[in-house]
């Protein structure tokens, strides 16, 4: 992931990047744009009219977009990897590359990719580095495609990477019917007697049992480190902790001995359209902190994730790419899409993630999605 993710060129009405050299201008095409910090207004759908792809970029004619809680918090001004507005956001979408840039060999015109970038990717057409580019695997749509790599990469790297999660072992899931939470489920679930502990509301816990968890938690109306200590009273191996603030430390008081923590967000943060200055004073005076000594003495680890600073690991990230391909090939992971909404309502969307109402990835497309494939979603 490169810091300049490569839009395919700047928002006419706002100043920007120079339009990529290369190729001449293109016609014009479609843009979320993000015009300043707010609520969901703040998202504007904006012509754009840039260059052919530099040399070592292709050129991708977008079908689908990933909605991610970082776009939540970048809306707001919360997310330090989005540059300044007028901007577009994405981080990753899924498309058929159109144009070939000078000295690319590994790809071909049509191929279907999904591009993974710091941002840069809610557009009809993207120029991205090859490098920032996976090949589709054979039978994915292009909605499972804009669901996988964030969510999955995250969810694999923390779980395996991490967490080092093996046979007979127990995790604790926080959000467990978003996004990472459904992917985290589904490699659990390649690994032999994990037993999976999910808080989600309960009208989600059907959909939860379905997909693997073993005891899902109304974090609404129960305390969720009692409900997991009634179960196991020694507490979980890994706990993934998206929330932040004073869910944190819950979370270390939860792990058993040689337990690890992977910390990956501050969902926390997030109460309400705009940026809330009590809730940030609240969730960073509660920010869970420990010292190596304690450490020690605790016999537990910490982890930090965060995929947003992985822009130059392109090997790492590709590696994990590849198993997720080769899982998604087997049949053991399968993105689960909530709902799909055009660019025109993606405050829709925003609301639909905001006030976790989604069991699966939300996801946007540059234009309406035919009547069948809304039937399909209901």
């Amino acid at each position: 992931m490169s810091s300049e993710p490569a839009p395919a060129a700047a928002p006419e009405q706002a100043p920007g990047p120079e339009p990529p050299a290369g190729g001449g201008e293109t016609a014009e095409h479609r843009a979320l744009v993000l015009t300043g910090f707010g609520g969901y207004d703040k998202l504007k759908v904006q012509a754009r009219r840039g260059g052919g792809p530099r040399p070592g970029e292709v050129s991708v004619r977008v079908r689908a977009c990933g909605l991610n809680f970082a776009d939540l918090m970048a809306r707001q001004g919360l997310y330090d990897r989005l540059p300044p507005p007028p901007v577009c956001p994405g981080m990753e979408c899924a498309g058929t590359v159109q144009a070939l840039g000078d000295g690319v060999r590994d790809r071909q015109v049509g191929d279907k990719v999904m591009v993974l970038a710091r941002s840069g990717l809610w557009q009809e057409v993207v120029n991205v580095p090859v490098s920032q580019t996976f090949l589709m695997p054979e039978g994915m749509s292009f909605e499972e495609a804009a669901a996988l790599l964030v969510n999955y990469i995250t969810a694999y790297m923390i779980l395996f990477d991490f967490g080092n999660l093996r046979p007979n072992q127990s995790v604790l899931i926080h959000m467990a019917a978003g996004g990472v939470g459904t992917a985290a489920i589904q490699l659990c679930k390649t690994v032999e007697n994990v037993t999976i502990f999910g808080t989600a509301s309960a009208s989600k816990h059907d959909s939860l049992k379905e997909g693997g968890v073993t005891h899902p938690i109304d974090y609404r109306t129960m305390d969720y480190a009692e409900e997991v200590r009634k179960i196991s009273p020694k507490g979980v191996d890994i706990v993934l902790d998206p929330l932040g603030g004073s869910d944190t430390s819950k979370a270390f008081n939860l792990l058993k001995p040689m337990g690890k923590l992977i910390t990956y967000g501050v969902a926390n943060l997030l109460t309400g359209q705009k940026k809330n200055l009590m809730a940030m004073a609240k969730t960073w005076w509660n920010q869970f902190s420990i010292n190596a000594l304690q450490l020690l003495h605790q016999n537990k680890a910490v982890c930090g994730y965060h995929l947003g600073y992985m822009d130059e690991e392109f090997e790492l990230v590709g590696g994990v790419v590849s198993k997720l391909v080769n899982l998604y090939s087997q049949g053991k992971i399968k993105p689960k899409i909530d709902s799909v909404w055009p660019f025109d309502q993606v405050a829709d969307a925003m609301r639909q993630m905001q006030e976790k109402k989604n069991v699966g990835k939300v996801i946007l497309v540059p234009e309406a999605p035919k009547e069948e494939s809304k039937k399909e979603e209901n």
